[in-house]
């Protein structure tokens, strides 16, 4: 039985980021509602999305350029 780890590792770290946003949401929003109200809970939210719009555009700009270098090698 063979198996790929390149796979595994990147599904694994998938899963931490994603757990990772979704604690950081979850329980960051929660606390901020439980403490100050839901003003601010939603204040919070948008402040998190809006922190995210750069991590995104960073990622969409990596993503682009590993595929430019995939079709690069291809040719």
């Amino acid at each position: 039985m063979t198996r790929d780890l390149r796979k595994f590792t990147s599904q694994t770290n998938f899963r931490l980021a994603l757990g990772a946003i979704l604690l950081l949401f979850t329980v960051g929003i929660g606390l901020i509602a439980l403490i100050y109200g839901a003003g601010a809970a939603v204040f919070g939210f948008l402040c998190l999305l809006g922190a995210f719009v750069p991590i995104g555009l960073i990622w969409l700009f990596m993503m682009g350029l590993d595929w430019v270098v995939k079709k690069a090698n291809d040719e």
